[in-house]
């Protein structure tokens, strides 16, 4: 017969497990724009009438549409502004890291990287300076991975009170 008490004393004596290393994640949209004349404009416009702004973006076209990944200073704000005036978006996170030695840190992040297998879907540099460095965004296959290694590595990972102004 099984005691009630049992089962309590059998995972209390269990090993407690490591959780990963995790770094902050940042918020991404990918707004889904026609191809035409001023659309990025307006989606800027809509930003700004909510005092938010953009602080990192990268518009990627085809023939009759445009997705514009947008990284803003506020994202729980532009979420919501986004579902209220039916704009078409999707949302992901990526890794934001400071990097302040372009020229050197660019080969060491991508290669710490590629040492351990993390693919880099699209990366893109912020408009703005957080902390006086530059930074870009990383969209890659694995976040808490690429995180870790790169922390690892002595980067610098900037979550979204870092980049919001």
């Amino acid at each position: 017969m099984f005691r009630q008490g049992a089962a309590t004393e059998m995972t209390s004596n269990l090993p407690e497990t490591t959780s990963k290393i995790e770094g902050p994640l940042v918020k991404q949209f990918s707004v889904f724009l026609p191809n035409k004349v001023g659309a990025m404009l307006d989606v800027v416009k809509l930003l700004s009438t909510q005092s938010t702004h953009a602080v990192a973006l990268s518009v990627s076209e085809s023939t009759d549409s445009a997705i514009a990944r947008i990284i803003a200073s506020d994202p729980a704000r532009v979420e919501r502004l986004f579902r209220e005036k039916n704009v078409p978006f999707g949302v992901c996170e990526v890794v934001v890291v400071e990097i302040r030695e372009v020229a050197s840190q660019l080969v060491k992040l991508l290669a710490a990287l590629v040492m351990a297998e993390v693919n880099v879907h699209f990366a893109y540099p912020l408009l703005i300076r957080p902390r006086g460095f530059a930074a870009i965004a990383l969209h890659v296959d694995d976040t808490e991975c690429a995180s870790s290694v790169l922390m690892g590595e002595g980067f610098k990972m900037l979550s979204q009170d870092d980049i919001s102004r």
